[in-house]
């Protein structure tokens, strides 16, 4: 098969998270065992961190990944979900894994992949961990897929773990508490291995002490130990949380003296991420007249950030574009937009995607008010047409919304 063949396989032939929502979601580490086994164990051949959280997890991965270029060391990142390549999921030092490379994989484990019936997640897991350690990588930033205790990445052991913060998102496989989303996550604390911590409250500290307290682990609470940081390339005002945990766990990787990371290197990694890694869609700016901003921020934790940003901005009038997915809690995040605005309803172009004209309704019921467009893009095109250059354009509610219009 050619790439686009492979990737289509890929996606079709079994559960994608990213595509169909609960049916792909897997609940132990059955399968990624046994696929890592027939791999002979890439991953016990890797540094790694491992990086899981509510939010934040892909701008820290990304962050930590750019701090570690800048110092000179080969970087294997694994993120998910992509924008608009699946390649875009595994790279070092910012290059994406070669197509050739994704087409040997799965045809030298087709078989295997089908017999054990194994998820689109649980394959490019297995797929990363033989490209790193094949490539001989120094250092591996690892993102988990989903929750922590139970994803597909939690069969490496790493160098520090790192856990972003915590809200209420994927409750359906992770838990409706505080403290059973924070279990699910601090299930990637390993035996004395240390543990940062970005954001916290009272709920999920004691979920964590609890943890690293029975795993023997050094843990850190990155917004108590860092005061201050440096400037960003990343200009959401939600990375300065990032910001810190990044910086507490450059500082645990000092301390432990696995790494030579000079000030310098950790100032040009935060000025430098966009560049050295390709992250986007994180308050990433689109047009200038009118001023045009995406990001996706799509739970309520990371929506009040972004709109609260938004306040801050001087513009006349306000125009959102706005999807989601069909599992999302629009009780909890439409009431945090602004009634002001002109909204623009359209459905993310994936199967989970929720219905525009059910969005509007729900949305007319909470006095925010615009019209219907049967794509994401005619809905961003009619935005552009009818603001003034004084105005704002807002493109969220959904990743796949923003990789939409990028």
């Amino acid at each position: 098969m050619n790439y686009q063949e492979t990737i289509s396989w890929l996606f079709n032939q079994l559960p994608v998270y990213q595509l169909q929502g609960a049916s792909a979601y897997k609940e132990d580490l059955t399968n990624t065992q046994l696929l890592a086994a027939h791999l002979n164990h890439p991953e016990k051949e890797l540094k790694c961190i491992h990086v899981t959280g509510t939010n934040g997890k892909g701008s820290t991965s990304h962050m930590l990944a750019s701090i570690l270029q800048e110092a000179g060391y080969k970087v294997g990142l694994y993120t998910s979900p992509h924008l608009k390549d699946f390649r875009e999921r595994i790279k070092i030092n910012g290059e994406e894994i070669a197509e050739d490379f994704v087409c040997e994989f799965v045809e030298k484990n087709k078989s295997f992949f089908e017999e054990n019936e194994l998820s689109f997640f649980e394959m490019t897991v297995g797929l990363a961990f033989e490209y790193f350690q094949k490539e001989k990588t120094d250092i591996n930033i690892i993102e988990v897929g989903m929750g922590g205790r139970l994803d597909a990445t939690n069969i490496i052991t790493p160098l520090v773990s790192v856990i972003t913060n915590i809200a209420k998102d994927h409750t359906q496989f992770l838990g409706t508490t505080y403290s059973s989303i924070a279990k699910e996550k601090a299930g990637i604390i390993k035996e004395v291995i240390p543990v940062v911590i970005g954001e916290y409250n009272e709920e999920t500290k004691l979920v964590f002490t609890e943890k690293a307290k029975e795993t023997n682990s050094e843990i850190y609470f990155a917004s108590d130990l860092i005061t201050e940081t440096y400037p960003s390339a990343l200009l959401g005002d939600y990375q300065n949380a990032n910001k810190k945990t990044v910086l507490q766990t450059i500082r645990v990787l000092q301390d432990e003296g696995y790494f030579s990371i000079s000030e310098e290197n950790i100032k040009n990694g935060f000025l430098n991420v966009i560049d050295t890694t390709g992250l986007q869609g994180r308050w990433q700016q689109l047009g200038v007249e009118p001023k045009t901003i995406c990001d996706t921020a799509h739970n309520s934790h990371g929506l009040i950030v972004v709109l609260n940003q938004i306040k801050k901005e001087s513009y006349q009038k306000l125009h959102v574009v706005l999807g989601v997915v069909n599992d999302k809690d629009l009780d909890e995040i439409l009431p945090l937009f602004p009634l002001e605005a002109e909204y623009y309803f359209c459905k993310p172009g994936i199967s989970r995607g929720l219905d525009a004209s059910i969005l509007k309704e729900k949305a007319n019921k909470k006095q925010l008010v615009g019209k219907v467009y049967n794509s994401v893009s005619n809905a961003y095109q009619a935005a552009r047409e009818n603001a003034h250059k004084n105005d704002f354009i807002y493109i969220g509610g959904s990743t796949f919304v923003v990789a939409e219009v990028l």
